[in-house]
């Protein structure tokens, strides 16, 4: 036995708005250990939302619904569901007086429209919305099979989950195992690298391990179906372990765990500053550390130094080398290093300069071509070449930031 979600409405089709409802839904099923292996967005028509309709009631046990219980002529949920059943409409009493209700309570008179949010399939039980003027219903039209609407308002539909879905849900058996996960988090190594390596951890039953890649790092997620969290930690940790042994410095957290957050938890352990000196990420790199509450324990400020006369004035770097080497190089990086190190008098220097795009790059220096400096608390200096290739600006300057406070952490956690 499995759940479908179904999100109904054009606007999602379209891309005017963001469909967090089948994120939340899909980690609550989780929570309860349903499994669920299709999600559907439909618009609002009622011939396309039949036909998704008969097809999710062949494969899952429980459909869930999302938008269309609205009061306009184009919000066909309900009706379309009674149709592929053959059921009618029945109007229920109370959901009127509801309805009514709320619109006193704003000041306002119910709209003759609203009624329509009344009818529901004749055997139904009406899911209340405690804020919202769209009930839904919960509905087994046939053994083996119920339905559960909810609006598309996001709000009202969590409410309308925790308050009444997920009782139900429990009440027919739901809800004794749950499907626990844990996500691993890597940085500096390709997907099918990583997966190379844990390739034999792919055929594990209980728990499971999956890849996933991101903008810039990889993630493998550990699921275990158990009657617990603690037992699917029990089940999972083992697991965990053996792929940060096997990862080593490549792992770099889990879960919500940032880059940001982990430097910073690393710099404040060993009481230790940074500073940092930006020219073609114009401050990313800053916001990325500042983004995190307290990071004034560690961060001492930096210099964006987009202009060759800054880098001179403020981070001390050669004109011998701009003229030699051009901004764009390995030596220019680890003078502005360097010089952010001394100018700010923190422990750590950090420098980012590069082609961001998408115009400046030549066949020598192209588009994407960054470099990284880093300025130790011994005074020892690198200088780090990276090719993020033609990819957009925002892109680059996103990746450059992540890759210098990856290097910092790498060096954070060798000493």
């Amino acid at each position: 036995m499995s759940a479908e979600i179904i999100c109904v409405g054009t606007e999602l089709l379209l891309g005017d708005i963001v469909n967090t409802n089948v994120q939340f839904l899909a980690k609550e099923l989780a929570n309860l250990g349903i499994p669920h292996y299709y999600q559907t967005v439909v618009g609002d028509n009622p011939t396309r939302l039949r036909e998704v309709i008969e097809i999710a009631s062949k494969r899952a046990s429980i459909l869930i619904f999302t938008g269309g219980l609205g009061p306009t002529p184009d919000d066909l949920t309900t009706e379309t569901i009674a149709q592929c059943f053959n059921t009618p409409l029945i109007e229920k009493v109370e959901i009127i007086e509801d309805i009514e209700n709320k619109f006193q309570a704003r000041g306002r008179k119910m709209n003759d429209n609203n009624r329509k949010q009344a009818l529901i399939p004749k055997g139904a039980t009406i899911l209340p919305n405690p804020t919202g003027t769209a009930p839904g219903i919960i509905w087994e039209p046939v053994t083996n099979l119920t339905m559960m609407t909810f609006p598309g308002v996001p709000s009202e539909m969590k409410r309308m989950w925790a308050e009444t879905a997920v009782p139900h849900l429990k009440s027919q058996g739901w809800g004794q195992e749950i499907i626990f996960s844990r996500m691993l988090r890597f940085r500096g190594i390709g997907e099918s690298a990583l997966a190379t390596k844990v390739n034999h951890l792919f055929d594990l039953t209980n728990p499971t391990v999956a890849p996933y890649a991101s903008l810039g790092e990889v993630r493998l997620r550990i699921s275990a179906k158990t009657t617990s969290e603690a037992e699917a930690n029990t089940l999972i940790e083992p697991v965990a372990q053996e792929i940060i042994k096997i990862a080593g410095l490549d792992y770099f957290g889990e879960d919500d765990d940032t880059i940001a957050q982990v430097v910073g938890a690393l710099l404040r352990a060993k009481s230790q500053t940074v500073a940092v000196a930006e020219s073609c990420t114009g401050g990313g790199l800053g916001a990325m550390l500042t983004d995190i509450s307290g990071s004034s324990d560690y961060f001492w400020g930096g210099v964006i130094a987009y202009d060759n006369r800054i880098k001179m004035s403020l981070l001390d770097v050669s004109q011998e080398a701009l003229e030699a080497h051009g901004a764009v190089s390995d030596m220019v990086a680890q003078q502005m290093a360097l010089g952010v190190k001394k100018r700010l008098g923190s422990d750590w220097g950090i420098s980012i300069t590069g082609i961001a795009g998408p115009g400046g790059g030549t066949e020598i220096k192209p588009v994407g071509l960054v470099y990284i400096g880093i300025a130790s608390p011994d005074g020892q200096v690198e200088g780090i070449e990276c090719t993020f290739g033609d990819r957009s600006r925002e892109i680059i300057r996103y990746l450059s930031s992540c890759t210098a406070l990856d290097q910092l952490r790498r060096k954070l956690t060798r000493k």
